[in-house]
């Protein structure tokens, strides 16, 4: 039988629109956005997707990887650049003993702030573990003042080398940034850096400065479908 306009209507699935929760403005100047779905937040800035909780696996593999490649998480001190929702901070905290500690550099004081007040469901209220303290500012000039040493350094602040959230992270991933970032590290210590697609010449970058570096390329969530991201694991030599 032949179906007609009239007698076949395709199932439409409806989204439900996201709801804006809160606005704030970057140090930077750019307009932060909140917003929320069901269970789900994300996060705009300037109109464009920064992160949605819907897709976090691999910012806990971030951590995971990291942490068994240093090998000796129990007290470990750990940088997280970038807090996001929250997602890398809690898988640290899970592979950390007590006696390590987690010191997490965000420049938006706004993201501070909603993951105190709004987004404590999404990773377990990590912000309030005895272990962790924050600092709002630039992760670059904290680098730059070599004020500290750490074994692991988790850098998730940008869409990858290229893709930068803001100019000056750049340097970030240049050979001067890379060899200061170096300098802080223990002797054994560990750099992973997320990037949401592969960066041509970066394991070599990371070699020439002195690592040890293994590439992997991971699931961005858990249904194993979808886009993969990759995470550089440098270790220093």
């Amino acid at each position: 039988m032949r179906l007609t306009a009239s007698r076949f209507r395709p199932n439409r699935v409806r989204m439900t629109p996201w709801t804006l929760i809160e606005t704030a403005e970057n140090p930077d100047g750019m307009r932060l956005e909140l917003l929320r779905r069901g269970p789900h937040f994300s996060i705009r800035s300037g109109g464009q997707l920064l992160m949605n909780s819907r897709v976090h696996d691999s910012e806990q593999a971030l951590a995971r990887l990291a942490l068994d490649a240093f090998g000796a998480p129990e007290r470990a001190s750990v940088l997280v650049g970038g807090l996001g929702f929250g997602y890398t901070l809690a898988a640290t905290l899970a592979l950390l003993g007590t006696g390590g500690s987690v010191t997490v550099v965000e420049v938006a004081p706004a993201v501070i702030r909603w993951n105190r007040e709004r987004l404590g469901e999404l990773n377990g209220r990590a912000l309030d573990d005895a272990r962790v303290s924050v600092i709002e500012g630039d992760v670059c000039a904290r680098f730059r003042a070599r004020a500290s040493r750490f074994d692991v350094i988790l850098l998730d602040v940008d869409n990858g080398p290229r893709a930068v959230g803001r100019p000056g992270n750049a340097w970030l991933y240049t050979p001067d940034g890379l060899d200061t970032i170096k300098a802080t590290l223990s002797e054994g210590g560990v750099l992973a850096v997320w990037s949401a697609g592969p960066e041509v010449g970066f394991s070599d970058r990371l070699r020439e400065a002195g690592f040890e570096v293994v590439l992997h390329r991971v699931q961005s969530h858990a249904a194993k479908t979808g886009e993969r991201h990759f995470i550089w694991i440098a270790k220093n030599r």
